[in-house]
């Protein structure tokens, strides 16, 4: 039987979650800043920018995915994107992804959401595989993404 359990974070997880949010932007060769990764998440959370689902396997806190609320004005619809998904390496290999995903596009669906979107480096092959087998596509008319200092 899993121990693995999921639930939406609220603001008594920021200690837990600033961790996980510092270890996910080491993940991609970011310093480790707890106190601003609580600051960034305690932003969100204060001005209901961002939805947080956390995962926890017994009480240990493994991982996490952070929905930030959109709309797209073509299908006149809510959309969310799944920008964060991080797993702690004790945490890999039992799941524990898959039940975030899922618990993702469930929070969507439940509030009315037209679609979810999401973006994964080239390389992370890992994760493409991770959300192609939950039923994700691939939309080859927008491959390419452009950013600009602001």
């Amino acid at each position: 039987m899993s121990t693995i359990q999921i639930r939406q974070a609220v603001l008594a997880d920021l200690d837990a979650m600033s961790v996980l949010f510092d270890g996910y932007r080491q993940f991609y060769q970011r310093d480790s800043d707890v106190a601003a990764a609580k600051q960034f998440l305690a932003d969100r959370f204060n001005h209901g920018e961002s939805v947080v689902f956390i995962a926890h396997e017994g009480s240990e806190p493994v991982g996490f995915a952070q929905l930030y609320p959109s709309f797209s004005s073509v299908s006149l619809g809510r959309i969310f994107i799944l920008n964060d998904l991080f797993v702690s390496e004790s945490g890999r290999r039992k799941g524990v992804a898959s039940r975030l995903i899922s618990a993702s596009v469930d929070f969507a669906k439940t509030v009315g959401a037209i679609r979810l979107a999401l973006s994964t480096a080239h390389t992370n092959a890992n994760a493409q595989a991770l959300y192609e087998a939950k039923g994700w596509m691939r939309d080859d008319d927008y491959f390419y993404v452009y950013t600009i200092p602001a």
